[in-house]
């Protein structure tokens, strides 16, 4: 029978006799044992000994020259694999945080935004971080300021001037509003158009209550230009969808103009400007994921270029 010193509180045991412990375990032989942990039989035995002296029982019953664990070692084995599977994830956590590459980074913008800015960015950026992991959300406002208020994305792109509560804002991009045509319009041969140049024109519209609609309504009506509203929409890629179709003529921003243009879709510039701006969100409050930063350089980067 093993013995041991007597242990009045629980004994003192370092990671590396665990180690060898659970190398022992794993591979059935301290042959093995030591090649795997670069040690040598004679010093695997003697921690081992050590080991069970320290814990006031045996571990291995001696069977034929081969150890085979005693009941109380599969009990202990179950614990010790705990921790190293939590320290292995420690490690792997460590390892992404060194390399920037930890976790979902969560964005929130605008549908439009999603559609037309985030891509081209996401296409820059994942060049440079290979084994990032993005989420991109889009969401209609209030709900997006709501969200980056309530901390649950790391990043929002929205077109709000005021930063919500727990928000801070930093003005990424301002450019003006713009015509989009179906292919074949008697209008597209002008290359700038003036809001005379709508007059009872079939018009597709944003939806009622959006400030860009508001905004486009207020310019014709002091411009005493009428136009057929019939179509309205809540998303400027639907309006494009729309204007493609050949159903009317419209105004939006001109990313998603840009990103809509093509054989069906001809985009031309105002003669007067409808400002359309653009605003990151930051969250004060939620931990700064790793790769914002990188993030945020490379929305300024694509709009600046």
């Amino acid at each position: 029978m093993l013995h041991s010193a007597p242990h009045p509180t629980p004994p003192t045991l370092t990671h590396r006799q665990l180690s060898l412990f659970r190398a022992i375990m794993l591979h059935g032989s301290l042959s093995r044992a030591a090649e795997v942990t670069g040690s040598s039989q004679p010093t695997l035995s003697r921690e081992l000994a050590r080991l069970e002296y320290l814990l006031g029982f045996e571990l291995f019953d001696r069977v034929r020259g081969r150890l085979r664990p005693t009941a109380r070692a599969l009990a202990l084995m179950q614990e010790v694999e705990r921790s190293f599977v939590g320290l292995e994830q420690i490690a792997a956590r460590a390892l992404a945080l060194r390399t920037l590459s930890s976790g979902h980074l969560r964005l929130a913008c605008l549908p439009a935004l999603a559609h037309a800015l985030v891509p081209q960015a996401l296409v820059h950026f994942q060049k440079n971080f290979p084994e990032a992991s993005v989420s991109v959300v889009p969401l209609e406002s209030p709900w997006l300021e709501q969200a980056l208020s309530e901390q649950r994305f790391d990043l929002g792109l929205g077109e709000t001037t005021e930063p919500p509560a727990g928000v801070d804002l930093q003005p990424l991009l301002q450019v003006n509003e713009v015509a989009v045509l179906p292919v074949g319009h008697r209008l597209c041969h002008k290359a700038v158009l003036a809001p005379s140049d709508f007059a009872d024109e079939r018009f597709v519209s944003l939806a009622e209550g959006d400030p860009y609609r508001a905004a486009i309504d207020a310019l014709f009506a002091a411009a005493q230009v009428p136009r057929l509203t019939l179509l309205d929409t809540a998303s400027a890629v639907a309006v494009c969808a729309l204007v493609q179709q050949g159903l009317g003529v419209a105004i939006v921003n001109p990313l998603t103009a840009a990103a809509m243009a093509g054989p069906t879709l001809v985009v031309r510039p105002l003669t007067v400007a409808i400002p359309f701006r653009v605003s990151l969100l930051l969250p004060q409050v939620a931990a700064e994921h790793p790769l914002r930063s990188a993030l945020i350089q490379t929305f300024q980067a694509c709009v600046f270029a």
